[in-house]
Order: structure tokens, then C-alpha cells, then sequence
């Protein structure tokens, strides 16, 4: 698809965004992906024309291991990637224990995680496979987040108990703040 494509050469043009998934790399996690805000922040930036990036809140690395679910374990990732990249936030989470905090069905994999997160526009990742190329993962496609819009994702929507969730995120966020051209849906 195009529009991936113009998302993987916006991440390779841009060497902060490569040292991360460098970095991230370097912890030769199981099925990992930096996710989130990464993608959506930066594409939202270049499609406002910012020259300055938006400050993240945090780096999202998510990783799915299944025999490894100690939060402790997580927590050691994020202090040896401190150690590589001290001044990133990162937050490393492993898919294979997060579905107990979001009370739902276990993940089969972080794609599926990343299929479940609240917005489309929000549920996209992207990695360095063995080859050091870009694989963008975008199970919810990427037409809403290249068009400016935050809409539920299709698992938000099955399940109208976690649509509240969704909108108190877009309430939390003030994304229409920073980004004005931002369209929202909403159920009202």
C-alpha cells in the first residue's frame, strides 16, 4: 500500500527514529515493535507541516513472549535500553501478560495486541527484522491515520463496554490541540 510505504520512508529519513528501532533491536525480543505514538505523532507532525517534533510521552516497545511474563523482566529491558539511550522514556511491555490488565481474551501475538489498542490511528507499529529493513505492521490498515482521523478500532467498536475508554483517551489526549486538523469520531 502507498501510504505505507510514505510512513516507512518518513521513519528511514529521520536518524532519531532509526536509533530507537536500532536500539530496540539490540534486545532481540521475541515478535517486538515499537508502536503507538511514534508512528502516529510523527505522521501527524509531517501531514501539519511542524518542523519541530511533538514531544512523546514515552517510546512503546511491546513484545510478546509467553514464557517470560514477569513485569520485572520488562522493567530490566527498560533500564539496559537507559543504558544505550538514557535521555528516551521508554515503557517495554510484553503482549503476553497485558491482556490480564485489559480483562479480555489472551493475544496471540503482538500484532493482534496492536489490533486491540483503542484508535486506529494509534494501532500501528514498526521494526528492524534480521535484515535491517523497516516491516510496518498495521492490522487496522493505515487510511485513518494518514487521512487525520482517530477513530475506534474494529475490536473497540464489537465491544460497546470499552467504547467509554475510547473516549476518555480522546478527551485525555487534547490531540486536537496539537494537531487542529485532526478529525474525531465519536458516538455523540
Amino acid at each position: 500500500m502507498e501510504e505505507d510505504q510514505v510512513i516507512i520512508a518518513a521513519v528511514k529519513e529521520d536518524d532519531w527514529m532509526m536509533s530507537i528501532l536500532a536500539a530496540a533491536k539490540t534486545l532481540d525480543l521475541p515478535d517486538w515493535w515499537i508502536c503507538a505514538g511514534f508512528l502516529r505523532s510523527k505522521m501527524w507532525d509531517r501531514l501539519h507541516g511542524y518542523d519541530q517534533r511533538t514531544p512523546l510521552a514515552d517510546i512503546d516497545l511491546i513484545y510478546f513472549d509467553a514464557g517470560k511474563v514477569l513485569e520485572v523482566d520488562e522493567k530490566r529491558y527498560e533500564a539496559m535500553l537507559a543504558e544505550i539511550m538514557p535521555d528516551v522514556p521508554w515503557s517495554v511491555k510484553n503482549q503476553a501478560r497485558m491482556h490480564k490488565r485489559n480483562h479480555i481474551a489472551p493475544y496471540r501475538s503482538s500484532v493482534d495486541a496492536i489490533s486491540k489498542f483503542p484508535e486506529t490511528a494509534t494501532a500501528i507499529g514498526i521494526q528492524l527484522n534480521s535484515e535491517n529493513e523497516l516491516v510496518l505492521a498495521a492490522p487496522c490498515e493505515t487510511g485513518d491515520l494518514m487521512n487525520l482521523q482517530i477513530k475506534p478500532t474494529p475490536h473497540f467498536i464489537q465491544h460497546e463496554e470499552l467504547f467509554h475508554i475510547y473516549e476518555l483517551r480522546i478527551a485525555e489526549k487534547g490531540w486536537q490541540q496539537t494537531w487542529p486538523q485532526l478529525c474525531v469520531f465519536s458516538s455523540a
